[in-house]
């Protein structure tokens, strides 16, 4: 499981004074970076290997500017050519929201899926999740 900490920005905050549902996404896509980083280790476009096709979110508690927050991510399905991502976001040691995300290896070049080297997938393996739900 890997863990981002972020620090809530005034924009991020709504008229209603929590973070906007909208940031949660873009949330759990900074938790992601280092599983990018195994497909694609300069992160360079030019090079990149992962494609979503699949997200969903549930909201659970609100969370509020002015305190931090920490996005955990894991693996919770490696296939053959796509991987599930499980996701969670905790404030104040309460779980705020969680999801998940497919990605597939995408081969931009010939507009096709890839099955995940041997490599990238025993990597994957250390971060597997089981989330307890």
């Amino acid at each position: 499981m890997f863990t981002t900490v972020i620090v809530p920005r005034v924009s991020e905050t709504d008229g209603v004074g929590h973070i906007n549902n909208t940031t949660i996404p873009v949330w759990f896509e900074a938790g992601r970076e280092e599983i990018f980083k195994m497909f694609t280790p300069d992160l360079s476009f030019k090079n990149w290997r992962m494609v979503i096709i699949h997200m969903e979110v549930d909201y659970v508690n609100q969370i509020y500017y002015g305190k931090e927050v920490t996005v955990y991510t894991g693996i919770e399905r490696i296939g053959n050519t796509s991987l599930t991502i499980y996701e969670e976001i905790h404030q104040s040691g309460r779980l705020c929201a969680k999801g998940r995300s497919v990605y597939v290896n995408f081969n931009f070049e010939t507009q096709r899926p890839e099955p995940i080297p041997d490599g990238i997938r025993e990597k994957l393996n250390e971060h597997l999740w089981r989330p307890q739900e």
